[in-house]
């Protein structure tokens, strides 16, 4: 059943308490999620955006006990993605007709997904508008690349709601709705693991974007984004925080990253971080291996890391695979302002640490020349290479 938001404002989406995965297996969710739209109930009847297709059925039948769907004036498509559009074929099955609004981007994304149907487009931009009563109307606002082309947000007037997409969402179900409901913790350590995972690498479009809006002057009650907690409870602070996420955040932090055959790695890669703590004991030191830890838990400590060393022995002239794949996503991401160091052991060639090395360059990383390569299980001679690692590593 819908949840008030503010005045004729409800939401009427899908909390997704058994949601585990995200954009197929890449993204892991914890804490449940929610696929969020929006019911504005004024002069006109305005939905914005609707939900993921398996839930198409119960969407279009909640929807009914809220509003005679054929009063529906408009359908406000804030992105073409399918968590949010999925049930929009379904919908109009009922309502044939119904104007969209939505980018231009959008209008290729919905028909190259859905087929061209015939449906009954309205091409949006910047500072466009919809009036939906006296004295309120919709203002659209074109969010392109966050974080696909298609992406926009609208803003309520009066109402005072910025309608903001994936921006500012995070995945987490939260059964009362608002941001000053949800456990802060958790709450935190979602926000931000959603953009160190999805958003960060359109991060110079964040800083833009947050520009522009600030520009346009329009006071902001209430966030309500597309996935998690609506922001009621100074909504500020989640724009605060994006600016400073999207500016080469990091911490006081170094996160080690390896994988290991018979732990040669392995003691490494616990040297390195014993070392970081004798030389710098106030800065935060956290140890995972890559193929028993949550990728995109991992990728938000690095996102926090001022500096990451990465291990990985050498096999059949390459790094293990779980190591390749997690560069890989790792340079998709492309995090800025941090360093980076390689170490690893091997038996035969011994090409993962130069391997390392040019990956973590190609992924944006200023890798600094000293490494530790061990033959067969490290020695002395190895341990006693990790001080100059570490040093280098912290050094400014």
């Amino acid at each position: 059943m819908g949840k008030l938001v503010k005045n004729n404002v409800k939401w009427v989406g899908y909390l997704d308490w058994e949601l585990e995965q995200f954009h197929g297996d890449e993204y892991s969710v914890l804490h449940g999620s929610s696929q969020n739209a929006y019911l504005i109930q004024e002069e006109k009847n305005v939905l914005v955006d609707t939900v993921w297709l398996p839930h198409r059925d119960t969407f279009v039948e909640n929807l009914k006990k809220e509003i005679d769907l054929k009063k529906i004036d408009a359908i406000v498509v804030n992105h073409g993605e399918q968590d949010h559009s999925g049930s929009l074929a379904r919908l109009l099955e009922e309502i044939p007709g119904t104007p969209l609004y939505c980018t231009a981007a959008a209008v290729q994304s919905l028909e190259g997904q859905y087929g061209k149907q015939g449906w009954n487009f309205h091409v949006v931009h910047t500072g466009d508008s919809l009036d939906i009563s006296n004295g309120k109307k919709l203002i659209f606002v074109e969010m392109t690349m966050l974080h696909w082309p298609d992406s926009m947000a609208t803003y309520l007037t009066g109402d005072n709601i910025l309608f903001s997409m994936d921006a500012f969402g995070q995945h987490y179900a939260v059964e009362e709705m608002f941001n000053d409901t949800a456990d802060q913790a958790i709450l935190d350590h979602e926000a931000m693991k959603y953009f160190a995972n999805i958003l960060n690498p359109f991060a110079p479009f964040v800083t833009r974007k947050l520009a522009e809006i600030s520009k346009l002057d329009l006071p902001i009650d209430i966030i309500a984004p597309a996935h998690g907690v609506i922001w009621r409870d100074h909504p500020e602070q989640i724009v605060e925080k994006y600016a400073k996420w999207a500016a080469a955040y990091q911490e006081d932090q170094i996160t080690v990253a390896y994988d290991t055959m018979w732990n040669g790695t392995m003691k490494l890669a616990h040297a390195i971080a014993d070392e970081i703590h004798r030389q710098a004991p106030e800065t935060k030191v956290k140890v995972y291996n890559i193929a028993h830890t949550d990728k995109n838990e991992l990728m938000l400590e690095v996102f926090k890391s001022k500096a990451i060393a990465v291990g990985s022995p050498t096999c059949v002239n390459e790094v293990l695979t779980s190591v390749a794949g997690w560069l890989s996503f790792l340079k998709t991401l492309k995090f800025k302002n941090k360093k980076a160091a390689a170490f690893g052991c091997y038996g035969w060639s011994g090409e993962s640490v130069k391997l390392l090395q040019e990956r973590l360059k190609a992924a944006g990383f200023n890798v600094v020349d000293e490494s530790v390569r061990s033959k067969w299980n490290p020695g002395e001679e190895d341990f006693n290479k990790v001080p100059e690692l570490v040093s280098a590593l912290l050094a400014k």
